[in-house]
Parts: structure tokens; sequence; C-alpha cells
């Protein structure tokens, strides 16, 4: 299936795209929302940290010459690598987060994220990381393998599955493993997703340390941004969305008063204004073209 980048027209609204605007693409994929900045005339910072995304987009949008400049890094380290290219801090116009797996990654069987396909246990978005999703699979005690089950997957039959996962290994394989979890856990009625769906997703989220990555590059981006910019972040997942609206909401609260604080903190200056205090999700028409937007959400602040 092609890459069909979610959200589109309503990103480029959030982002108020304008020609010869400063912008940070933090995680690349194969290039859609990138290209629509460019077409808008807007110049692009571009980040990914899977290698292949970035040899893919750079072909992609040749066309467009140096108002693009690609970066292999995560969108947690973006603030190391933007000044160097001349996006200073407080300068930049918009910068946009488009969480998860694009459907290049999810299409390749190699890559290991999916388990419609037999490949290797592998589900890391860059390849010079140094762990895979069997290495933890196999060597991680059962406690900590049901943690991540439970935590980034929210499975609820998590300490089974770990349970079975020990007693089965080492798998090595995507089949492997969808079939121990599909085997083990109890399924009540028709279930809308395949049993191992969850403990896929956990994995993932913890070979990548998605969570970590997304909080640093929250931060990262407001710093980046210029008063009046705005961050636009589409997720696929509760604990991604949860995350990106509770730092809106905090730092865009006229004061903070923790319970155990005597009093508000006078210092204390709100650093954004929140666009969205809903999420913006896809419409009926975009699902119906692209299934793999039904759970998107996309959440926009303004920096003050």
């Amino acid at each position: 299936m092609p890459h069909l980048s979610v959200l589109y027209q309503e990103v480029l609204e959030a982002l108020q795209v304008v020609p010869h605007g400063r912008y940070i693409d933090g995680t690349l994929g194969a290039g859609g929302h990138t290209r629509g900045i460019l077409s808008r005339g807007g110049h692009v910072l571009a980040f990914d940290w899977d290698p292949e995304a970035i040899t893919y987009a750079r072909e992609q949008l040749a066309e467009f010459g140096d108002q693009v400049t690609f970066v292999n890094a995560s969108l947690a380290d973006m603030a190391d690598h933007a000044p160097a290219h001349g996006f200073a801090p407080e300068t930049v116009d918009g910068i946009l987060f488009d969480l998860g797996l694009s459907s290049r990654q999810l299409d390749d069987p190699e890559r290991g994220f999916a388990f419609r396909f037999d490949a290797p246990l592998d589900m890391r978005f860059d390849p010079r990381m140094a762990h895979t999703a069997a290495d933890l699979v196999n060597t991680l005690p059962e406690s900590a393998l049901a943690d991540i089950f439970w935590r980034y997957g929210d499975e609820k039959q998590s300490r089974r599955i770990a349970r079975a996962i020990v007693a089965q290994r080492p798998l090595h394989t995507t089949t492997e493993l969808a079939d121990l979890v599909a085997s083990t856990v109890y399924v009540r009625g028709r279930q809308k997703i395949h049993p191992a769906t969850r403990v896929f997703q956990a994995l993932r989220i913890a070979v990548n340390g998605e969570l970590d990555a997304l909080e640093k590059g929250l931060g990262a981006a407001i710093s980046l941004l210029k008063p009046g910019g705005r961050l636009a972040v589409i997720s696929f997942h509760s604990l991604e969305d949860r995350l990106v609206k509770n730092v809106m909401r905090d730092l865009s609260q006229e004061e903070i008063w923790p319970d155990n604080a005597p009093a508000p903190d006078p210092t204390w200056q709100p650093s954004l204004k929140r666009i969205t205090n809903k999420p913006i999700v896809p419409t009926a028409v975009e699902v119906a073209r692209n299934p793999r937007s039904r759970s998107a959400k996309l959440r926009v602040a303004e920096k003050r």
C-alpha cells in the first residue's frame, strides 16, 4: 500500500504554512507532509531516525533542491542538530510530529514490524540501534516482559503472555511470536484486531524508546519555535496522545500550583497556547480511503 499522509490538509492549515517560512518535520517518513510544506513555499529541516526513509524521501523530494535539508536523527535530538543547519532556537515557524509507523515501514517484511509477514523480530526504526525485539523477547525476565506488554500495549493478559514466551523461547520470527500469543490468550467473541497487536505495539515502543523520545522532542520543539510558531502532533495510540495532551495542557496554564506547594510560583509564565482543546480526527472520507488513519489524533499548540 502506498503511503498516504494522514490529516494532510489539516496539518498544513494548523501549521499556517507561508512562503519562505521555516519548518521542521521531526518524523519525515515518506515525505508527504514535507512535500505539502515545500509546495507552499516553506523551507523544511526534515528528521527521521530511519536511514531508509531519508534515502526514499530524498529521491521523492529532489525537485525542491536546497529548500529541504535531511537529517538522519531522532526527533529527540532536534535541538542538537537544528542550529547547525540554520534553525536556531526561537526562529522556527512550525514543527510537525507524525508519530508511529509509515506504511513503507509496515509493509516491508524485513523490518519485522508486522505479523502478517514471516520475518525476523527486529522492529528497530534505526538499524544501528543495539537491541532488536528478539533481544527483548529472548533475554528479559518474565516480569519485565509483562510490564512492557501492560505499560506500552495495555495488554490485560500480559502476565500470561510473558509466561508463555519464557517457556517457549527462543523466538526469532514475527510468525513465531504472533502464533504463540494467539494460542495463549483467552478470546471472547469476535476480535476486531489480531490477539498479538498490542504485544507488537508494546515491543516496538520499547525497542525504540518512543515515549522518551517524544517527551524529549516536545521539549526541543518548544525551544526551537519562535513566538507565534505552531506545533502540530499526530498520534495513533492513547499513550502518545496522553503525553502530548498533558504537555500542551500543562504548558498553557496561567499558573502551576502543585499540591505540596505553599503558593503559586510567581515567576511562572505559560509557554504555549492550545489551539485544539479537542483533537482533530480524520473524516469518514479519509478513513474510507486510508483505514490506517482511523485512530489518528491531531493536537496543535502555539508558542507564546
